[in-house]
């Protein structure tokens, strides 16, 4: 996914697509949509599910997205005002370079035809982002969107401080209008952060439909891995922190291989600023790394090499302490890859017991052992061939871009006064039904 490379003045894709509709279609609303950087299946899912709309956008956004699936989406005009995002470049660098960005995009804003600034995420600076930058947008008559994936991140990862509340605060009072992804996210938006709650709207988060999939088979998959074919592979992915848990995992591990010889963990995910406690677990698993008990790929997996982990993995494990919704169980979910996962924030709210995973108990590395041993013991594991399409049809539908579009449609609408559009069903829609059942 990352073209890791530094750009010089940060202004690569200027010259990208200029604004255009389908054939046809009326220009009616025209968005700059802030990423941040990053988050590629976010902002692949959104503008691709809000462009057959007519909506126009700006994707504000950086090398990391700078691809060809965003530059060749009608509609959209990249723009890649951040350039490089790498984080190997010496403090200096990296200092410069986010100052000429805030100043590029201050500049942008400044003369952008977008009357609605939808940020998905802040910058580098986030109390900078909360405060000055969106009073700036509101003096320039924005209308701002915001999109809150995490309420409070910095209490998820136990670094909340006063100053980030504050900030928090002010960034959802001056904002027009919130997305969040479940009900509980809006009773705490609302509760802690003094938001009216009409102005928060809860919006599927979308599954993820960014990653490329081939005919890749289950066992070619394994094969990859150095697994055999007869493995019980589960599955850690994504950013190794610890708030996700992965100690309790490894202990859990060990517990049902000691009573079966072919359990195999996979953890494939790059440490993210926690390098004490990435020591400490990768010298403790260092002999089953060896033996080839534990496959560990300690780094950053790019898209063109997901699909072999989803699908040499029998299960994913999701041992989190604390979260509000998880992208990484969309993403398991849409390679029909069944979901273990603690029963914290609204997880359950997309775990059918014994159809799509099973839950267990957070902070409980006993409970999360007997779930292992009872998902390779269920019918959903002896099925798994047959089952991983019900499980990716079921969430595609109650997780659709087609419902986030409508939905994200109708409040463009009303910020910016217009009619309340009226909708067919997109034709990238991922399903045909959004009254899809519970896999059986």
């Amino acid at each position: 996914m990352h073209t890791d490379h530094d750009s010089d003045n940060g202004q690569r894709g200027r010259s990208g697509l200029t604004d255009r509709t389908p054939s046809g279609a009326p220009e009616q609303i025209a968005v700059a949509v802030l990423t941040g950087g990053g988050d590629r299946p976010y902002v692949f899912g959104l503008t691709k599910s809000l462009t057959p709309r007519g909506v126009t956008l700006d994707l504000i956004a950086s090398d990391e997205l700078d691809l060809p699936e965003f530059r060749g989406q009608p509609g959209v005009r990249f723009l890649n005002l951040r350039g490089s995002t790498r984080s190997d470049a010496p403090a200096s660098k990296k200092m410069l370079r986010i100052l000429k960005y805030y100043a590029r995009l201050m500049g942008y804003a400044a003369t952008a035809r977008p009357k609605i600034f939808h940020i998905l995420w802040n910058n580098k600076f986030e109390s900078f982002d909360r405060t000055v930058l969106m009073l700036y947008y509101k003096l320039l008559g924005k209308k701002i969107v915001f999109t809150a994936h995490n309420v409070n991140a910095g209490r998820r990862d136990s670094r909340d401080t006063l100053l980030n509340r504050l900030t928090l605060r002010a960034q959802y009072r001056l904002s027009d209008h919130i997305f969040v992804h479940t009900e509980s996210m809006k009773r705490e938006i609302v509760a802690e952060f003094g938001v009216r709650e009409d102005r928060v709207g809860v919006i599927p988060f979308g599954i993820n439909n960014s990653v490329p999939s081939t005919s890749l088979t289950a066992d070619d998959a394994k094969r990859k891995l150095g697994l055999r074919s007869g493995d019980k592979a589960i599955l850690f992915f994504g950013r190794i922190t610890p708030y996700k848990g992965l100690e309790q995992l490894i202990t859990s591990f060990r517990q049902v291989a000691t009573r079966s010889s072919d359990y195999r963990l996979i953890i494939a995910g790059r440490p993210d600023r926690c390098e004490q406690y990435w020591n400490a677990i990768r010298e403790e698993i260092s002999g089953e790394v060896q033996r080839g008990e534990i496959i560990l790929h300690a780094s950053f997996i790019p898209d063109s090499e997901t699909e072999v982990y989803f699908k040499a993995a029998d299960a994913l494990i999701l041992p989190y302490r604390h979260i509000y919704q998880s992208g990484v169980l969309f993403l398991g979910h849409s390679f029909g890859l069944p979901v273990l996962a603690a029963d914290v924030g609204s997880l359950k709210d997309d775990i059918v017991d014994g159809r799509t995973g099973y839950l267990f108990r957070p902070d409980d590395p006993d409970d999360l052992a007997k779930t292992i041993e009872r998902y390779f013991a269920s019918d959903l594991y002896a099925n798994l061939s047959r089952r991983r399409q019900d499980i990716h049809d079921y969430s595609a539908a109650r997780h659709s871009w087609d419902v986030v579009s409508q939905t994200t449609m109708k409040v463009y609408a009303r910020l910016l006064r217009m009619p309340s559009p009226e909708y067919s069903r997109s034709p990238d829609a991922s399903s045909t039904s959004l009254d899809v059942k519970a896999p059986s």
